[in-house]
């Protein structure tokens, strides 16, 4: 085990893991905080490469992490950690991993539910879409384009661990996730969609498209959507949030998958 008291050249470089996408891309890892997502990491395979840790006897929890994770073992001062834990003070902070971006770590099947989040902007926003995948059982998300990044700090609290246990992949284009998606339908989302979502049947192999915040879906994703679909909205508002309207998709997909097979 190494101490670390200072801001020294490997504190800097944790530090640019919070802030600098490029780096993280370089580094091949990110930093994850807090007690589920790590929690979540560890349950489901993921590699973390270094703990950091304040000195002094830490909760039955971090201690227990500690024992039984295969990883370097930094101590840090509370002050540095604190500075690396973001604003609540984290007893143990992650150095993980990136996965590959290769689309077949998304199971497919007969059943496929899958979810594209076509140019996000903002991280959190990927993170909320990304624990709404988990929640009503999609088998994986794919960012396309130009976008935010899933491993932000701000996409993985937003996840609330859900980024460890449902497989995220970052793709270029459209052209190679259609090539993946086979004959599943492709159902694109827009406030002035062919019909409303509750009238089309989700319950087939299915990859729904969510498009960026303010432009929606790209020429590319409308030219190979199926069927596009609206949400009917009440009130003054006139749009839901792009990860609200993904969520709301997503639980109609498995509010129809859940009739059709005769559960609850």
């Amino acid at each position: 085990m190494r101490r670390v008291s200072t801001r020294n050249a490997a504190f800097q470089q944790w530090q640019a893991l919070l802030t600098n996408r490029s780096k993280r891309q370089r580094a091949g890892e990110f930093l994850v905080q807090g007690v589920r997502p790590i929690t979540l990491a560890r349950e489901h395979g993921w590699t973390i490469r270094t703990l950091l840790h304040p000195p002094g006897p830490l909760s039955r929890w971090a201690q227990q992490v500690l024992d039984e994770t295969p990883a370097d073992r930094t101590e840090l001062t509370p002050e540095l950690l604190g500075e690396l834990g973001g604003k609540d003070q984290q007893e143990l902070v992650a150095v993980v991993a990136l996965p590959e971006d290769r689309l077949d770590r998304i199971p497919q099947g007969p059943d496929l539910l899958a979810v594209v989040f076509d140019r996000p902007t903002a991280p959190g926003n990927i993170g909320t879409l990304v624990r709404s995948a988990d929640a009503f059982g999609a088998a994986g998300l794919i960012v396309t384009g130009h976008a935010a990044d899933p491993y932000d700090p701000r996409a993985v609290r937003a996840s609330t661990g859900s980024l460890f246990a449902v497989p995220v992949v970052r793709a270029a284009s459209h052209r190679e996730v259609v090539a993946w998606a086979g004959a599943a339908q492709l159902v694109g989302t827009d406030e002035h969609g062919d019909l409303d979502v509750a009238e089309h049947d989700l319950t087939g192999p299915t990859v729904v498209l969510v498009g960026n915040e303010t432009a929606g879906l790209s020429a590319g994703w409308r030219a190979a959507a199926h069927r596009t679909v609206r949400i009917p909205m009440t009130g003054a508002a006139s749009s839901l949030n792009a990860a609200a309207a993904g969520t709301v998709v997503l639980y109609e997909a498995a509010r129809q998958r859940r009739r059709a097979t005769g559960s609850r």
